[in-house]
């Protein structure tokens, strides 16, 4: 009973009540449930019963988020992965606003690349991959620097092309129909012109117009191309609109076509009421995009050869107005599906 009280505060001082902490580390300190500043590096006093505490480390780390499989804007399948490294900058804030900091993390940057690739192409994802490794870095410290930890880089990782795009131009049948179309136009009106039915088929349209086009004068076709190749295209998308595109767009476009005669042709298309309408001519209100483009550069689009945002990277589309009601034209180009 005489050594008792002696050995006990020995064996706090020597085994509970001293901690050596590396300067790589701090330790969070809670005393009667109360935080107190951190400590560290070097030997830290805790009392037993009273203190309780928990080790953070400051180092980078990093961690992978695994591979998944995510749809593109242009409907191609991929598995996409990622690499990322962090590091905690607030020992106080890692420990008390998240309970497990690295599964909200790799939550955190998952949910970032999800929603980052789901807006963009396939073709985007693969050119532009560092471009989106950085603006998923800032993506994802807005979120986790209120936890104390920052995200120095991010590496992401295309594995593999699981189904290519479905909007290629060999895809739906709709865009071979549209071909014939132009080709209708660009050929003068090969029905009336040869007299009988029209040719069967999209290589049979091509030989007639070599044939045709040098007699130019004949009755029949002198009308027909006159008529700018435009005009007929854009007539055909009547049938394609209805309420539920207006409701999606909701906008009215103006279209300058540039015809190959150095001529300009205006035309509107207006998804703002009804089923929606096209036509020649100005809208009857002010347009909210104006849009202007070649003839050839409109087929194109309408054939699913050239994709809006494509066209207007590369300069071949200038538009006058809000940009993202521009792009809009996207969703009236999968009505034609």
């Amino acid at each position: 009973m005489v050594n008792k009280p002696s050995q006990i505060p020995k064996s706090w001082g020597l085994d509970t009540g001293f901690m050596i902490v590396p300067t790589y580390e701090r330790m969070i300190v809670f005393r009667l449930g109360r935080i107190r500043t951190p400590q560290g590096p070097g030997m830290i006093l805790l009392l037993p019963f009273i203190d309780s505490f928990q080790r953070v480390d400051l180092r980078t780390r990093a961690f992978n988020v695994p591979p998944c499989k995510l749809a593109s804007k242009d409907g191609a399948v991929l598995s996409v992965g990622a690499d990322v490294q962090f590091r905690i900058w607030d020992p106080v804030l890692s420990v008390m606003t998240v309970k497990d900091l690295n599964t909200a993390t790799r939550m955190t940057a998952q949910n970032a690349m999800t929603k980052a690739l789901l807006k963009r192409p396939l073709r985007e994802i693969q050119m532009e991959k560092l471009k989106i490794s950085d603006q998923l870095l800032l993506e994802i410290n807005d979120v986790t620097r209120a936890w104390g930890l920052e995200v120095d880089r991010v590496e992401l990782a295309v594995e593999a092309v699981l189904q290519p795009p479905q909007d290629s131009p060999a895809g739906p049948s709709l865009d071979s129909t549209l071909q014939q179309l132009a080709l209708h136009f660009l050929g003068g009106g090969l029905s009336s012109g040869a007299g009988g039915a029209p040719p069967p088929g999209p290589a049979d349209a091509v030989e007639m117009v070599s044939e045709v086009e040098p007699p130019a004068p004949p009755g029949g076709s002198g009308p027909s191309l006159k008529q700018p190749v435009a005009e007929g295209l854009l007539t055909a998308l009547q049938p394609f609109l209805s309420e539920a595109l207006v409701g999606q767009i909701g906008a009215c476009y103006q279209l300058n076509v540039l015809l190959p005669s150095g001529a300009q042709s205006t035309y509107f298309l207006d998804l703002t009421t009804g089923h929606g309408r096209v036509g020649h001519g100005v809208p009857d209100g002010i347009p909210d995009v104006v849009v202007e483009m070649a003839e050839a550069d409109l087929r194109a689009l309408l054939c699913r050869e050239l994709r809006p945002l494509g066209a207007y990277m590369s300069g071949r589309l200038k538009v006058k107005g809000d940009l993202a009601v521009a792009m809009k034209l996207e969703a009236v180009l999968r009505a034609l599906k």
